[in-house]
């Protein structure tokens, strides 16, 4: 990261969202290992554009997410790339647990008895950053699961693979346009942790150069070319909203 603008680190079970600048960067630490870090993105200036995990699968022939990937939106455009990851494979297949789901894996701890150590869950918290912005459930879509790998077991179900966990993996984001984030450190729907795990993670945002013509995010898949052309289009000013 070429200059630290801000850093901090979200506690697990905890949410949060951030305006990210076009070029500037975002960079995730799993301080302990076993984090899992949800996330969405939009479009500050028509917020109806939001993150479209289908076509970033499909588009990019993966099922997995890691370095040399470009998260889209619904609008063809580019959120943002995956510069660098040393962790290998992130999960946008799941989605978030809910109130109902952190219950049944963990049991119940409430706010009114808990307080800060209540036990939150990734669509309730996604819904309160969603409202500072005007957005409301509707407006939620399939998230990226940041740090939690999740594969295909031999009965064709999905497996997750705890075994993943990395003290200290860190994935970089560049984004590509500006972007309305929101982020959590909610457990991931599959995690089998015997407890409700509170993993914290470290969040970096710094600035950079734009992509290159030679950028490995740019050339990993044909359709990226195309991508990166909508935003050159659309951050020029010319673009439809």
């Amino acid at each position: 990261m070429p200059e630290l603008i801000y850093a901090d680190v979200l506690p697990g079970g905890k949410h949060w969202s951030l305006l990210m600048r076009a070029n500037n960067r975002l960079r995730l630490t799993d301080v302990e290992g076993g984090a899992n870090v949800g996330m969405l993105f939009y479009n500050p200036i028509n917020l109806l554009e939001r993150y479209n995990a289908p076509d970033t699968l499909k588009c990019q022939h993966t099922f997995k997410l890691t370095a040399g990937h470009c998260l889209y939106s619904d609008m063809g455009r580019i959120f943002c790339s995956i510069v660098a990851d040393s962790f290998g494979w992130h999960d946008t297949v799941c989605g978030n647990a809910n109130k109902a789901r952190v219950a049944k894996l963990w049991g119940e701890a409430p706010y009114q008895k808990h307080r800060n150590d209540w036990q939150q869950n990734g669509h309730d918290s996604f819904l309160v950053e969603a409202a500072k912005y005007g957005l409301s459930r509707r407006d939620l879509a399939a998230n990226v699961n940041w740090f939690s790998k999740v594969a295909t077991a031999e009965s064709g179900g999905l497996r997750f693979d705890a075994n993943a966990a990395k003290p200290g993996a860190q994935v970089e984001l560049r984004f590509e346009m500006d972007t309305l984030v929101l982020f959590h450190t909610c457990p991931h729907p599959l995690n089998p942790s015997p407890t409700y795990p509170r993993k914290p993670v470290r969040f970096e945002i710094g600035s950079g150069p734009a992509a290159a013509a030679d950028d490995a995010c740019r050339l990993s898949a044909p359709e990226n070319a195309r991508g990166f052309d909508n935003n050159r289009i659309f951050n020029a000013g010319c673009g439809c909203c």
